[in-house]
């Protein structure tokens, strides 16, 4: 029979073990020269501490307290948080390669399968092959160019669904309205589908997305504490994470089937899919290409073009509604430029200089992604002096990034005269505006996601005028968020559409 004794030692021992390393740890980071932050909690850091959330709103409160860049113990590893343009620019231009890394998670690992996909890939040749096969042949200006049709189509749909609230004097939900529409352009972009229609599908499709954002946020104790893995167990996370994979997998398959179908009819555009398909016949990489490698890429390209579309539409008419005399510069702009056209093309947006300057504002004050994706250093480098180690997380808070006092005057203003005659501009080369990153791994389907949005917005502007409902004030509408990958608008921004007048 084993002692109380000996069987107390033996539970308490690990936890003492762990303490031990926790202390010995902060000594060597102090010795170290690692960046300061907040006190930890034995074995687990500051887990405890951090909301996913609102995670960029508490990094931002520490930020002010420990200075543009902080550090984090999560659990049993090190992250360092980055929160200026100036540090940003050390970390995603001069330090580029040493911070091209990705931290491996769970959750992200399984559903992106295994890293196949662009976003969460580690940064090795597999990834430079991957990336550069994408760029060149599915998100590359000619390819983005060539849905253009589908846009245009997809986008006057919806201003043919709001003219009908307009003369029935109907409040549009546009919130409601925009996310159908670009899951819509996605799903017909990539998958040569719709999934706008009222039914089960559209149900079936909006649900699992849902799903799948929930879980990419979500925290698996096991990635920063392996052995607290149980904790997850216990939980029920696994079981959950297996079933959307499952379910997501299927939808993936489903979609490859249809599109080797020999029945198929070979007269529909041809889609991402068809691209990648062929891709596959071609046998042109170092590696073979198979179907989950073509799931992953799917993956990707629907999370961040549907996502990030809706939300940043959705955001720029939630501060036009409250910026009047914003909205009526702009509206008069590209209703100048549309003449008496019933509908405004992509190449008269390329002219509406104002109309480019709201977008910015949008991006800087609204960015769809607060803090960037967790990027991991590849190696030991020195940032602002400190040393950071090989195998530590790094966040960039692009959020406070954007509302940097010695960058922007007034940042808490929407303005977006700021920008005319500015060349500053969200592409990955200043700093102080990083919507889409900078660097290595700049997003590369910002240029799709951009000429979706242009059309949407600018087509909303110049054909209708819009009114808040009775008794609701610019004041009274809300800036608040909703957790996710993307930064969407808590509560639906409900407006009324009014044809214009010629």
């Amino acid at each position: 029979m084993v002692s109380p004794l000996i069987l107390l030692l033996f539970l308490t021992l690990p936890l003492l073990l762990f303490f031990f390393f926790f202390q010995k740890q902060k000594t060597l980071n102090k010795k170290k020269n690692f960046p300061p932050g907040p006190r930890g909690l034995p074995i687990i850091g500051n887990l405890h501490q951090l909301d996913t959330t609102s995670l960029y709103l508490q990094l931002f409160e520490l930020s002010k307290k420990y200075g543009p860049i902080f550090s984090l113990q999560l659990g049993l590893r090190k992250a360092i948080v980055i929160s200026s343009p100036k540090l940003a620019k050390e970390a995603l231009k001069i330090h580029d390669r040493e911070f091209a890394g990705r931290p491996i998670l769970i959750s992200q690992q399984k559903l992106s399968y295994n890293g196949l996909e662009i976003f969460f890939s580690q940064y090795n040749d597999y990834w430079r092959e991957i990336r550069k096969t994408c760029v060149s042949h599915l998100l590359s200006a000619k390819r983005v160019s060539s849905f253009s049709s589908i846009r245009e189509f997809e986008v006057k749909q919806l201003i043919k669904k709001i003219s009908s609230h307009a003369s029935s004097k109907t409040v549009t939900n546009l919130s409601e309205a925009l996310m159908t529409l670009s899951s819509t352009l996605i799903c017909r972009i990539a998958f040569g589908r719709r999934y706008e229609d009222e039914g089960v599908e559209r149900s079936k499709f909006h649900s699992l997305f849902n799903d799948f954002q929930a879980m990419m946020i979500t925290l698996f104790v096991s990635d920063y504490i392996p052995f607290l893995g149980w904790i997850d167990r216990l939980k029920g996370l696994h079981v959950r994470l297996d079933r959307i994979f499952k379910e997501l997998d299927e939808f993936y398959q489903e979609v490859i089937d249809e599109h080797i179908d020999p029945n198929k009819d070979t007269s529909e555009e041809e889609d991402i899919v068809d691209v990648l398909l062929q891709l596959k016949k071609q046998r042109s990489f170092s590696f073979d290409l198979t179907y989950d490698h073509i799931k992953a890429i799917l993956m990707d390209i629907l999370v961040a073009a549907t996502d990030t579309t809706a939300a940043t539409a959705v955001w720029a008419m939630t501060a036009l509604i409250k910026n009047p005399r914003v909205m009526k510069k702009v509206q008069d702009e590209v209703r100048n430029f549309g003449g008496q056209k019933d509908f405004l093309e992509e190449e008269d947006i390329q002219k509406c200089i104002y109309f480019k300057a709201v977008m910015k504002e949008t991006l800087r004050l609204y960015l769809p992604g607060p803090l960037l994706m967790p990027k991991e250093t590849n190696e030991k480098c020195i940032i602002d002096g400190y040393e950071i180690p090989a195998k530590t997380i790094v966040y960039i808070n692009a959020w406070t990034i954007h509302r940097d006092s010695e960058a922007w005057e007034n940042p808490e203003e929407f303005y977006p005269e700021r920008f005319l005659g500015s060349s500053i501009d969200f592409k990955g080369q200043d700093f102080e505006l990083i919507p889409f990153g900078a660097g290595r791994r700049i997003c590369p389907g910002m240029h799709m996601a951009l000429a979706s949005l242009d059309l949407i917005l600018a087509n909303l502007l110049y054909s209708f005028d819009w009114e808040l409902r009775e008794g609701v004030k610019n004041e009274d509408i809300d800036v608040e968020t909703l957790p996710g990958l993307a930064q969407h608008k808590k509560n639906p921004l409900y407006l009324i559409a009014k044809t214009k007048k010629d």
